[in-house]
């Protein structure tokens, strides 16, 4: 597989084209340092993957790959993330991304770029099923809840499922007709039931479900 790498941090990008360019299967072709140039590197060398870091100066990871999936809605778009990226994670997926892993675990890397190619998406090293974003119900009722879920009230589980769409707190507030203080307090709660510390582990959690 033929793949770009960017990241604004040069030490990454540097390790990354030499763990990854010692695979057999794996050739780096072009590396970058921002959005503008996973665009630029993305239309010269037309790679299987385009491995990208989601925040960069000038302009960011998101910003590339909606261009390059704008472009080519065939792209596979890989994001290395640190785990305070957790933020844009589950934006990322929704845009079209194949998935996100963690810069440091470098090990997993390889295995996980060969998922992609298998047409997988994957998360933090780890397959899920495609997610049909547009296809989640706004309500409780509209879906099944993952066992995980189970220990939520239907409104939390509701708040839940809106995090894994996408929405931040005042498109949920606005969509399940709740204040921002309540949608923070249930955001609160799910975190405290289930044992997690972020929004995005929410997300992550009912996607896997």
């Amino acid at each position: 597989m033929r793949l770009i790498v960017v990241d604004d941090d040069r030490l990454v990008v540097d390790s990354l084209k030499i763990i990854l360019g010692a695979q057999p299967q794996i050739e780096v072709v072009g590396t970058g340092a921002n959005g503008n140039d996973a665009v630029a590197l993305y239309a010269e060398h037309a790679p299987d993957i385009a491995l990208l870091d989601i925040q960069m100066p000038r302009r960011d990871g998101l910003s590339a790959a909606r261009e390059i999936l704008e472009r080519d809605p065939a792209a596979r778009v890989v994001f290395l993330t640190t785990f305070s990226d957790d933020e844009y994670i589950v934006s990322a997926l929704k845009l079209g991304a194949r998935g996100y892993l963690i810069k440091t675990d470098v090990a997993a890397i390889p295995p996980a770029l060969a998922q992609v190619m298998d047409g997988k998406r994957m998360l933090e090293g780890k397959a899920i099923e495609d997610v049909d974003f547009d296809g989640m119900g706004d309500k409780t009722g509209a879906s099944r809840r993952p066992a995980a879920f189970t220990g939520l009230t239907d409104r939390e589980f509701e708040v839940a499922e809106l995090i894994a769409r996408g929405l931040d707190n005042k498109e949920i507030a606005a969509t399940a007709y709740m204040g921002e203080g309540t949608v923070r307090n249930h955001i609160s709660s799910i975190l405290a039931k289930m044992g997690l510390r972020n929004r995005t582990q929410i997300a992550i959690a009912y996607l896997r479900g």
